[in-house]
C-alpha cells in the first residue's frame, strides 16, 4: 500500500505524531481538526459556533492541499464534550456542506485535546 501526507500550511500543524491527512489511492483518510487557529496555535476565540466553524475551515484547507474540497467528504465523525450543541453543529454544517451530505456520526466525549468542546475528522473520496 502507498501512502501520501497530505499537509496545509493553512490547517494547524500536527500536534503529536501524525499526519493532517494521509492519502492511499483516491481516498484522503483526514486527522481529527480542532478548534486552532493554524497561525497562532491557539484556541479560536469565540463561542461554540466560532469553534465549530473553526474546525471546518481546517478540515476544509486539509481537503483542499489533497486536491478536493469539503464535498468530497464521504464521512465526519464530530466528537462534542456536550451534545447539547449538537443542532449548532448541524446549522453549521449546512453552511459549510452542500447535498448529497457525507456520512456522519456525532459521538459524545469525556474530553478532548487542549480541553476543546469540539472535533472532526473525516475520509474524503477525490
Amino acid at each position: 500500500m502507498k501512502k501520501k501526507t497530505i499537509h496545509s500550511d493553512a490547517a494547524p500543524a500536527a500536534i503529536g505524531p501524525y499526519s493532517q491527512a494521509i492519502q492511499s489511492g483516491n481516498l484522503v483518510f483526514m486527522s481529527g481538526q480542532i478548534p486552532l487557529d493554524p497561525k497562532t496555535m491557539e484556541v479560536v476565540a469565540g463561542d461554540f459556533e466560532a469553534r465549530t466553524r473553526q474546525v471546518f475551515d481546517n478540515l476544509k484547507a486539509v481537503a483542499i492541499a489533497a486536491g478536493g474540497e469539503l464535498d468530497n467528504i464521504v464521512k465526519l465523525t464530530i466528537y462534542l464534550t456536550d451534545l447539547d450543541n449538537f443542532a449548532t453543529v448541524n446549522a453549521v454544517m449546512a453552511d459549510y456542506f452542500s447535498t448529497p451530505y457525507p456520512a456522519r456520526a456525532a459521538l459524545g466525549v469525556a474530553s478532548l485535546p487542549k480541553g476543546v468542546d469540539v472535533e472532526a475528522e473525516a475520509i474524503l473520496a477525490l
